[in-house]
C-alpha cells in the first residue's frame, strides 16, 4: 500500500521545534502544541533523536502518552544514537546545523548508520516515545550538508548496515515503511539508484518548497512517483524564511531569497493569498507529495497551519507566479 493510502490526513506535524529548536520552549508550551495539533486531527507526527538528543521524542511520548496507538502514524529517525553520557552541546559537529539545538539536551550524540546503531536507535526511540512500535524510519541527514565531502562514505556505511536492517524491519513487519530524512536532492537520487534496497518513502526537508523546487522536480518526483515512494515534504516555509522569518536553512536569508521572497508576497497580497497557504499548498500539489509537516512550537501555529491548508486560493495567483517565474515552468499547481 503506498504511504498516501494509509495516512488519514495530508497536513502532519514536524516535531523538530520540540527539541529546544532555536529557542528554549517551555514544557507545558510543547506538551500543548502537541495536544493542539491532536485536537485539529493531525494524527501523522515525524520526529528525530537529534532534535535536542532525544528532547523532542520525550516531548512527544509525554504528549501522546494517553491516545489510542492505532490512530496515529509516527515516524522517526536512525543515524545517531543518544547516550546517557554527557557532553558538551557547543563542540558537537553539527555541519550546517551547528547550534539549532543549542537549548537541547547535553546528552551525547553518537553518529552512526551501521546495522546495530541503528537497531540500538529505534529502541532508544521507543522508549522514548513511550510506544512499542514506529511506522515510518528514516535515515536521517546522510548528505553533503551534514557530512561534507565524507557524505558518500557515510551513505556507503548506511547501505550495508542501516538499509539493510531497515529493509529487514519492514519485511519482519516491525515497521511499515523506510527512506531518507534529509535536505538535500542527491542522496535519494542515490538511494533509488540501489537494486538491493527496497525504500518505500522518503523525507525531502526545503527542498520542495515556493522557495527551492527545481532540482527535486526534475530529479525526485519523478523517479518516486514511478516506483511508487512517497515523499513527505519536510520544511514547506523553507525556516521560516517564505512566511517573513530571519532564516533559510538553518541559517540568516541571503539578500537575494528575501527579494525572492517579497516578490511573492507582493503578488499573494494582491491576490489575498497568505503566504503559509501558498507554500502548503505548493507542496501539496504535486502527486509525489503524500504529506507535508510544518513544524510548530506554539499551539496557535497549528490553527494557522490549518487554516492554510484549506485556504481557497485563486488560479490567477498561481498563474501569476508561474508568468513572475517564481516557480518551475513544469511544477503542478493546485487547481483555483
Amino acid at each position: 500500500m503506498a504511504l498516501k493510502d494509509w495516512l488519514t490526513d495530508r497536513l502532519g506535524f514536524g516535531a523538530a521545534p520540540l527539541g529546544n529548536m532555536f529557542r528554549d520552549i517551555p514544557e507545558d508550551e510543547a506538551l500543548a502544541t502537541v495536544e493542539a495539533a491532536w485536537n485539529d486531527g493531525i494524527r501523522y507526527y515525524d520526529n528525530a533523536p537529534f532534535y535536542g538528543a532525544g528532547l523532542a521524542e520525550l516531548r512527544m511520548g509525554e504528549a501522546l502518552s494517553g491516545k489510542p496507538r492505532g490512530d496515529y502514524v509516527i515516524s522517526t529517525k536512525v543515524g545517531r544514537v543518544i547516550l546517557d553520557e554527557l557532553e558538551d552541546i557547543s563542540a558537537r559537529d553539527q555541519g550546517e546545523k551547528a547550534g539549532v539545538f543549542a537549548h537541547g539536551r547535553a546528552n551525547k550524540v553518537v553518529n552512526d548508520y551501521g546495522y546495530d546503531a541503528t537497531l540500538r536507535s529505534i529502541e532508544g526511540s521507543l522508549q522514548r516515545l513511550k510506544t512499542d512500535r514506529i511506522e515510518i524510519v528514516f535515515v536521517h541527514d546522510l548528505a553533503r550538508d551534514f557530512w561534507g565531502d565524507q557524505w558518500i562514505a557515510r551513505f556507503e556505511e548506511a547501505r550495508t548496515g542501516a538499509f539493510r536492517a531497515l529493509d529487514r524491519l519492514r519485511d519482519e513487519g516491525t515497521i511499515k515503511a523506510w527512506g531518507l530524512g534529509v535536505n538535500l536532492c542527491e542522496p535519494i537520487e542515490t538511494l533509488f539508484d540501489l537494486k538491493e534496497a527496497h525504500p518505500d518513502a522518503s523525507l525531502l526537508a526545503g527542498r520542495y518548497t515556493l522557495l527551492d523546487h527545481s532540482r527535486a522536480l526534475q530529479r525526485v518526483m519523478p523517479a518516486a512517483a514511478e516506483r511508487g515512494i512517497g515523499i513527505v515534504v519536510g520544511g514547506p516555509y523553507s525556516s521560516g524564511a517564505l512566511v517573513g522569518g530571519p532564516n533559510f536553512e538553518y541559517a540568516p536569508a541571503t539578500p537575494a531569497i528575501l527579494d525572492k521572497v517579497a516578490r511573492i508576497k507582493a503578488i499573494a497580497d494582491r491576490h489575498g493569498v497568505s503566504m503559509k497557504a501558498a507554500g502548503l499548498q505548493f507542496s501539496l500539489a504535486n502527486p509525489a507529495v503524500a504529506a507535508v509537516i510544518p513544524g510548530a512550537s506554539r499551539p496557535g501555529r497549528i490553527a494557522e497551519d490549518r487554516a492554510a491548508l484549506n485556504e481557497k486560493i485563486p488560479g490567477d495567483f498561481w498563474s501569476e507566479l508561474r508568468a513572475a517565474g517564481l516557480v518551475d515552468p513544469a511544477a503542478p499547481l493546485p487547481a483555483g
